[in-house]
């Protein structure tokens, strides 16, 4: 019996072969995770003092408490606050917040929907990689996992054939995405603008690429609409019940293949955006990032992350860049990773349009 490959996701998978041609699957034990260093990270990304994060860790380590035990009124509330949150622990080979996603967004046909189709591959590889290295120097702490973040179904504002107001992408160019996500040693999430359609029947057509370990989710309630409504004419809606089915079918698909945890993104620039916000369930082997997903000058996009996302807690945070709409007047410039970091909590994934 000969081993042949190794994958180590949350279980550690050999698999064999015999000479005779035929193979077999032996499962080992899971590692599990370290909550110490993962509860120091949190807290790191919540802005709590690096005093206080000793303080807490010695008292985990003793055996005392862990962080889901504390509570806002436990510590100062300048410290602490609604952040970090008290949410399950997620499975062993979680990308977050160990590593921070770094991600390029768009449309391979469209040069207007973000850099991905603005550019050609070379480029986007370049410059894909000169952000990484940006956000790795100004946070070394936390290391960069690149992303190509592709829009799977891209909303329209004509019905088409089914009247659902939406183009699904063909298998070639989500191909593509896998392509160039894996020429940076990045993870792929595809994006669902799903129109006048539904959160069912769009997954399912998504299964086959959900069902890879390096591919992940993210949900953009602006164009998610209700009635009969087009996308564009007024700004669309999820409901927690909605985010939570999502969830729930990553965490179907994350245990029936053991695969890593998932990570699902969703957009947000206003109140109404998401509704329901504090009956999301993040799962241990989903995990839920709520983006801030607005333009402009970087004051109001600071005030629109400390005014949408910041209040109302739900796992990890986002924050969307976008290269031109954040240069409109009266705005001179991006916000810099420095200045990005500096907000509360520290996003753990960053989107490029």
């Amino acid at each position: 019996m000969a081993i042949v490959g190794i994958c180590t996701w949350p279980s550690t998978v050999l698999y064999t072969s015999d000479y005779a041609g035929k193979s077999a699957v032996t499962i080992l034990k899971a590692p599990e995770l370290d909550k110490r260093v993962y509860d120091q990270k949190m807290l790191a990304l919540a802005q709590v003092s690096t005093t206080t994060i000793a303080a807490l860790t010695y008292a985990t380590t003793s055996g005392n408490t862990t962080l889901s035990s504390y509570t806002p009124e436990s510590l100062a509330s300048s410290t602490i606050g609604r952040w970090p949150t008290r949410v399950a622990y997620p499975k062993h080979g979680a990308i977050l917040p160990d590593r921070r996603i770094i991600a390029y967004y768009g449309n391979f046909y469209s040069k207007g929907m973000g850099v991905l189709g603005q550019y050609d591959e070379a480029e986007v590889l370049r410059k894909l990689r000169e952000e990484v290295a940006a956000w790795n120097n100004a946070d070394p702490s936390t290391p960069v996992l690149p992303a190509i973040d592709y829009i799977a179904t891209t909303a329209q504002e004509s019905p088409g054939k089914e009247g659902l107001y939406t183009l699904r992408m063909p298998d070639s160019q989500i191909d593509h995405a896998l392509e160039l996500a894996a020429k940076v040693d990045g993870i792929v999430i595809l994006e669902l603008q799903i129109g006048l359609s539904d959160l069912k029947r769009e997954l399912l057509l998504l299964e086959k690429y959900l069902k890879m370990p390096q591919v992940h989710l993210a949900l953009d309630p602006e164009f998610a609409m209700h009635g009969n409504s087009a996308p564009g004419t007024v700004v669309g809606s999820f409901d927690a019940a909605e985010i939570n089915y999502a969830s729930k079918y990553l965490a179907g698909l994350v245990d029936t293949y053991r695969l890593p945890p998932k990570v699902l993104i969703v957009h947000r620039f206003t109140e109404d955006m998401v509704t329901n916000y504090k009956k999301i369930t993040p799962l241990p082997q989903v995990q839920i990032v709520m983006d801030m997903d607005g333009w402009g000058e970087p004051a109001k996009k600071k005030n629109t992350y400390n005014r949408v996302i910041a209040p109302q807690p739900v796992q990890f945070t986002g924050f969307k860049l976008f290269y031109k709409n954040d240069l409109k007047p009266p705005s001179t410039r991006l916000l810099t990773p420095a200045e990005v970091l500096e907000l509360t909590p520290a996003p753990s994934f960053i989107q490029y349009q």
